[in-house]
């Protein structure tokens, strides 16, 4: 008798399961951030000058430069920003590309992030 996906996926072992879990929430999260906004793959495309075919890949990759989702998210209108959140540290805001890196905020590294400082995650 044929089985579901559902049942297939909940007799795998847990780490496999969550390992499947955050790969479909990487790829609805791109998806739907581009759906929020309005825009399909093909004006997503057009404004980054590729084929529509490769955004679908793009929003399906497992891992991709940071220079690529920024340009992916600056295509929609966005901005990306990337902070690192340490046990019993204030944010770090890390900007690789316009090299503030490592800046706390209320520095330059703020401001390059639209204010994002006063933001609690």
């Amino acid at each position: 008798m044929p089985r579901t996906l559902e049942e297939v996926i909940a007799a795998l072992p847990a780490e496999q399961r969550a390992r499947i879990e955050a790969r479909t929430a990487e790829i609805v999260a791109l998806h739907m951030l581009r759906k929020t906004v309005g825009k399909t793959q093909s004006e997503v495309a057009q404004t980054l000058g590729v084929g529509q075919d490769t955004v679908s890949r793009l929003e399906r990759r497992g891992d991709m430069l940071l220079s690529t989702l920024r340009q992916y998210v600056e295509s929609m209108g966005g901005t990306l920003h990337l902070v690192v959140h340490m046990p019993g540290e204030p944010p770090v805001f890390i900007d690789p590309l316009r090299g503030n890196a490592g800046q706390q905020p209320g520095t330059a590294a703020q401001s390059a992030t639209g204010g994002l400082g006063s933001r609690k995650s």
